[in-house]
Parts: structure tokens; C-alpha cells; sequence
């Protein structure tokens, strides 16, 4: 006859169930990770408008140009566009900040800074026009 120490048997089924219970727990590994891998895209799959999506951009106060007018600012981060709004008279600029940025009708900007309605809209349409003809011979200019 045979002899076995005492326990031996107790420790057959628990050496028996730590085996179990580490399959299964590769097994339950395993699966999880194919699914992370069907939720998951590869960067270099996706496109440029879903890579886009993806990224955001700072924006620090220090990147944008400064307007103020009757208490409300207009940032400007474009270095053309600012320079060609600062050569606008005061007035004008003021005009269009309360359009740009309150997004005020011609009515409501004349009760403002004082003028009919009809000398704000010449006000905005001088200045808006003098804007783009700056701008376009900016573009045209040879670099």
C-alpha cells in the first residue's frame, strides 16, 4: 500500500481549482481585449476630419489683437486683419465691434453712439468695404 501524507487530497483540489481559476481568468482576459480591439481605431486609419475632431488648439490672450469699444472687447488673432482695423477711424471701429460682437442692429447701435440709423449703416458699409479693399491689396502684394 500507498502512503500519502496527510492533506495531500486538499491540496490536489486546491492546486486543481488555482489552475481553474487562472484559465478562466486568461480566457477573460483575452476576450476582453478583443473587444477593446473592435472598439478600437488604429490612428493611422482614421481620417483627416476624424483626426481634426480629435485635436484642439490653445488659444492664448497674447495670440489675438485687442479692440475695445463702449466697454465691449473684439479679439482679432489675424495680424492682416487687425492692422488693417486699427487704420479705421475710432468711431468706425467702434461701430463695428457693437455690430461684430453684440451683433446689434443699425438702429440700436445709433442709440447708442448717438447717430440716425441710416449714418450708422454708412458708418459700417465705409468702413466694412474699407476693410476688404485693404485686405485684397495685402493678398495682391508680392511677398
Amino acid at each position: 500500500m500507498k502512503y500519502t501524507p496527510d492533506g495531500y487530497g486538499e491540496r490536489c483540489r486546491f492546486d486543481a481549482f488555482c489552475k481553474t481559476v487562472l484559465r478562466n481568468e486568461a480566457r477573460t482576459h483575452l476576450r476582453d481585449l478583443g473587444r477593446q480591439r473592435n472598439r478600437e481605431i488604429e490612428f493611422s486609419a482614421l481620417s483627416q476630419q476624424e483626426m481634426d475632431k480629435l485635436c484642439t488648439v490653445d488659444e492664448y490672450p497674447s495670440d489675438s489683437f485687442l479692440f475695445t469699444a463702449y466697454g465691449y472687447a473684439l479679439h482679432i488673432r489675424d495680424e492682416l486683419v487687425a492692422d488693417a482695423f486699427a487704420s479705421l477711424p475710432e468711431q468706425e471701429q467702434g461701430i463695428l465691434i457693437l455690430h461684430c460682437v453684440l451683433e446689434l442692429a443699425d438702429g440700436e447701435i445709433g442709440g447708442l453712439v448717438g447717430m440716425s440709423r441710416s449714418a450708422v449703416q454708412r458708418h459700417r458699409t465705409k468702413a466694412l468695404n474699407e476693410l476688404r479693399k485693404r485686405l485684397e491689396d495685402e493678398r495682391r502684394k508680392p511677398k
